[in-house]
């Protein structure tokens, strides 16, 4: 038996890292599928397309931060509501900063978000 191995080519697909960032907002539609479909899309693509190891990376560090950083509002609230407006924070940023980084994806930027703890390296 012979086993033949075959290389993919790389290709540039800015329109599906673009959407890769928009799946996040899936989070206010679904409530988990803001994880699920990104993390879908990077396993699958992540050696086909340039740029999709590090985007994809990008946005399950963000999605994992955004898990915790809500874990630790909880909490927070019964300080003098402080946790309130933290979870308000989150949510802004959470609708935000997807968008920003999926202009600069279009664009061919590196994404940047930046309360993200890096899990994936």
């Amino acid at each position: 038996m012979e086993i033949v191995h075959q290389e993919t080519a790389l290709r540039e697909d800015r329109q599906l890292l673009v959407l890769t960032h928009l799946s996040q907002l899936l989070d206010y539609v679904t409530g988990f599928g803001g994880f699920i479909v990104p993390l879908i899309l990077w396993i699958t693509n992540k050696d086909r397309v340039i740029g999709m190891d590090e985007h994809g990376k990008s946005i399950l560090n963000f999605q994992i931060s955004l898990f915790i950083y809500a874990l630790l509002c909880i909490p927070a609230i019964l300080l003098l509501g402080l946790g309130i407006i933290g979870l308000i924070t989150l949510c802004v940023l959470a609708f935000v900063l997807p968008i920003v980084n999926a202009v600069k994806a279009s664009n061919g930027e590196t994404p940047n978000y930046y309360i993200s703890i890096p899990f994936f390296k």
